[in-house]
């Protein structure tokens, strides 16, 4: 994942975000999208974050990251393999 720098992470796009309005979980690339999510789970299971918000950044992960589940969760195999691939497309 490409290092996001205050003067580029301004440069996004407020739709770009998991949380436009916060502009909060950025996901310019593939492999922000993951980390994205990952970060999301991660305070979903701190109890910092609700499901529905939870859902709504995975949602527009899985749409970067061209996943088409209908549970809207990677396995951790997929996010693994989806990184591995955009990383190879580089």
């Amino acid at each position: 994942m490409a290092k996001l720098t205050t003067a580029a992470r301004k440069n996004i796009k407020s739709s770009e975000f998991g949380l436009p309005k916060s502009r909060k979980y950025p996901m310019p690339d593939k492999s922000h999208a993951a980390n994205a999510k990952s970060r999301a789970q991660a305070q979903y299971n701190k109890g910092n974050m609700s499901k529905s918000t939870l859902s709504k950044i995975d949602a527009k992960a899985n749409k970067k990251l061209g996943n088409t589940k209908s549970n809207n969760r990677n396995t951790e195999e997929d996010t693994y393999k989806n990184i591995m691939n955009y990383m190879g497309n580089k």
